[in-house]
């Protein structure tokens, strides 16, 4: 059973290469499906999870996200007397919730999942192709923008939002730089590559790997 997993920084088009590679291979894609069933097996609401996809990237930034939070003093590591849904969401829980869930994924079906660290949890895979796709910034600015009808300005701050969130969430849960190579069989730069035509690349490259 063919997998892909694909992820890349803002406007580099891994979303949309990556649901081309599906078509292509006629299989499932998968993104917020994962985040929904995390919430459920950790009985929290979507928004949790997804909170957990965009650490802060700072200690000042987590004193503020705990805060924000309105975590009880004394509350313990535990979250001792709190309802469930209450209890601040580790980072323990929440990575075995993640990995049971792409694991389990994968074990059942072939699939091209987007992000979530699979190219970590799928590492040495049978049947697997890592992916990361790039782009000049500047490509990737004049591509929201269009898509987007934004300005500059915006599209700017939302990639470094983006960016920021993404390099945070590889190196605190995985101790790995986010667009490091090593992680990944094959990187794209789409630049000059039309999103179909890295789609195909994917799906001839997996075909040589498998």
């Amino acid at each position: 059973m063919p997998i892909v997993t694909i992820r890349g920084p803002l406007g580099s088009g891994a979303t949309e290469i990556g649901r081309g590679v599906a078509e292509l291979l006629h299989v499932d894609y998968v993104d917020r499906e994962i985040i929904a069933e995390v919430a459920v097996r950790l009985q929290r609401n979507e928004q949790d999870v997804i909170a957990k996809e965009m650490p802060p990237s700072s200690l000042l930034g987590r004193i503020a996200e705990a805060l924000d939070r309105g975590i009880p003093f004394g509350a313990g590591v535990e979250g001792a007397y709190l309802p469930t849904w209450e209890i601040p969401l580790d980072d323990r829980r929440y990575l075995q919730a993640l990995e049971s869930v792409v694991r389990e994924l994968a074990r059942s079906q072939s699939l091209v999942i987007l992000g979530r660290g699979s190219q970590f949890f799928l590492k040495g895979y049978p049947h697997t192709l890592h992916v990361l796709t790039v782009a000049p910034l500047k490509v990737r600015v004049k591509r929201l923008m269009e898509e987007r009808k934004s300005s500059q300005e915006a599209v700017e701050r939302e990639i470094a939002r983006f960016d920021s969130g993404s390099r945070e969430f590889i190196k605190r849960y995985f101790q790995a730089g986010w667009e490091d190579p090593i992680h990944y069989d094959l990187v794209l730069n789409t630049e000059n590559l039309s999103f179909q035509a890295a789609a195909s690349i994917i799906v001839h490259a997996l075909s040589i790997k498998a």
